[in-house]
């Protein structure tokens, strides 16, 4: 019974340590991007944006602004690596 107990105190101490982290992570993105969007406003010039959106393995690629065509490149790039990996650790598993 004591080893149920501190296995279940294992996890749960396992998951409290990922939200941390995941919070964290999530907090510094968020700061960053309100640093962009900051500095972009005050600056008065135009932003060049670009991502990748997920849905299931699929990316789905945009960009605007003058330098979007790197951006969507780069952006390329990450979702077939990242469609790549995906298949990669779903055979692994």
């Amino acid at each position: 019974m004591t080893e149920h107990k501190n296995e279940e105190n294992t996890q749960i101490r396992r998951f409290e340590g990922f939200l941390i982290l995941f919070f964290i992570g999530f907090f510094i993105i968020l700061v960053g991007v309100l640093f962009l969007v900051t500095a972009t406003l005050l600056s008065g010039g135009t932003a060049s944006i670009g991502g990748v959106v997920f849905i299931g393995p699929i990316p789905i690629v945009f960009g605007a602004g003058p330098e979007a065509q790197w951006l969507i490149l780069f952006a390329i790039i990450l979702g077939v690596l990242s469609v790549i990996m995906f298949f990669i650790l779903r055979k692994k598993g």
